[in-house]
């Protein structure tokens, strides 16, 4: 995976990678413009080949870059009332059909997880889903055990458990479909904002899908107390994040309130 350097055949001079990135550079005995990486500096974030308006900076194994209308102008691609209303009528969804969902819209959701921002680009995050019911289920079992081991989650969720283990076969899940894990192996408190945006990338994808999602801290919590309940869902991270996916039951007729709150400095 590396950038390797400009099409020359393509560029236009135009000097716009110098800006860009420091590790291309004007080499004077060439007289043009070269890529020198020559301590391994470059993170693969791909600015230099978003930017050039010739698609001249060649590269490999690190997929391909997508062109598509009104890509350097998004606002143009939908209004601020628009999302605005969309984000507001994201909902924590925890009553799901029993439908899987087809594996090529699955597929649209992890292509939103991918096209994720992280820190340094550093890209670290392993993907895994589960949507086999047996396997499912034995997470659930293993992480309420996991946290009726602790007396404040006893007191807190111990009867809430029971009361959900009367309506939901895996109540942990809710008895989604699918059950959806993103982790890193690196053990930096920046993974988890990596993994929380990586999550909120999905979220949103799977709603424009008619899909309901729901992020699950009780298992995110287990996991972290008792790192032996990972090996069920073949999880090999030390920081995971987790939620779940499925068709929704609900409706809503309108977005909760959301108590305004001062800004500082924003008088």
């Amino acid at each position: 995976m590396s950038i390797l350097g400009i099409n020359y055949e393509e560029c236009n001079n135009c000097n716009l990678c110098l800006t860009t990135c420091m590790l291309f550079r004007r080499d004077q005995e060439q007289d043009k413009i070269v890529f020198n990486d020559l301590t391994d500096f470059c993170n693969l974030c791909g600015q230099c080949i978003a930017r050039c308006p010739q698609d001249a900076i060649l590269y490999e194994g690190i997929g391909e870059a997508y062109s598509y209308e009104n890509v350097g102008n998004p606002e143009k691609i939908t209004s601020y009332d628009t999302i605005y209303k969309f984000l507001r009528a994201n909902r924590s969804i925890r009553r799901f059909r029993t439908k899987e969902v087809p594996k090529d819209i699955l597929q649209k959701v992890f292509d939103a997880l991918l096209s994720a921002p992280t820190a340094e680009n550093a890209r670290t995050e392993n993907f895994t889903i589960l949507s086999d019911k047996e396997q499912i289920k034995k997470l659930n079992d293993a992480v309420i055990e996991e946290l009726l081991k602790q007396t404040y989650s006893k007191v807190k969720y111990g009867f809430l458990f029971k009361l959900l283990g009367k309506v939901f076969n895996s109540p942990i899940f809710f008895d989604a479909p699918h059950v959806i894990f993103v982790d890193s192996p690196n053990d930096s408190e920046m993974e988890l904002i990596n993994i929380g945006i990586i999550i909120t990338y999905g979220r949103l994808a799977a709603q424009t899908l008619g899909l309901g999602t729901c992020w699950n801290g009780w298992t995110q919590i287990a996991m972290m107390n008792n790192p032996e309940i990972k090996k069920i869902a073949n999880i090999k991270g030390k920081k995971v994040g987790i939620f779940i996916l499925g068709y929704p039951t609900v409706k809503f007729y309108r977005s909760p309130p959301r108590a305004p709150k001062k800004i500082e400095g924003l008088d």
